[in-house]
């Protein structure tokens, strides 16, 4: 794999908020660091093990480009990483980090199928 290979397959692996409050801020998450995102109008919220950030979009531009790393739309307001989910019972999902989430109907079972098959999509 040479340089300009290696940069590209990095970039694939990193989710970017920008933020514009004020300054503009951006950071570089790992995109096996994230373990859902929510969205209330256009705010979405990024939540990871080390905090949550924010950022401004849309949920379907966000989920376009995580699903290929194992993250599913649980509500209309919702995408959440297979690899942080822990169990799932009735219509909540638990998460490692202790947080519990609704899963609505429509979504349930396609969530509980790739849960089921265990498919993990590591580094």
């Amino acid at each position: 794999m040479n340089w300009l290979e290696k940069i590209s397959a990095d970039e694939h692996q990193t989710y970017i908020c920008k933020i514009k409050q004020g300054k503009q801020s951006i950071t570089k998450i790992n995109i096996y660091d994230i373990i859902y995102l929510e969205i209330q109008k256009h705010d979405i919220s990024v939540h990871t093990a080390q905090g949550i950030y924010h950022k401004y979009g849309s949920l379907v531009n966000e989920l376009k480009y995580l699903s290929p790393y194992g993250f599913l739309k649980c509500t209309k307001n919702c995408i959440v990483s297979l690899n942080h989910i822990l169990s799932i019972h009735s219509d909540n999902i638990n998460l490692i980090d202790g947080t519990q989430i609704h899963m609505s109907r429509k979504y349930a079972a396609t969530i509980i199928i790739a849960f089921s098959q265990n498919r993990t999509f590591k580094v």
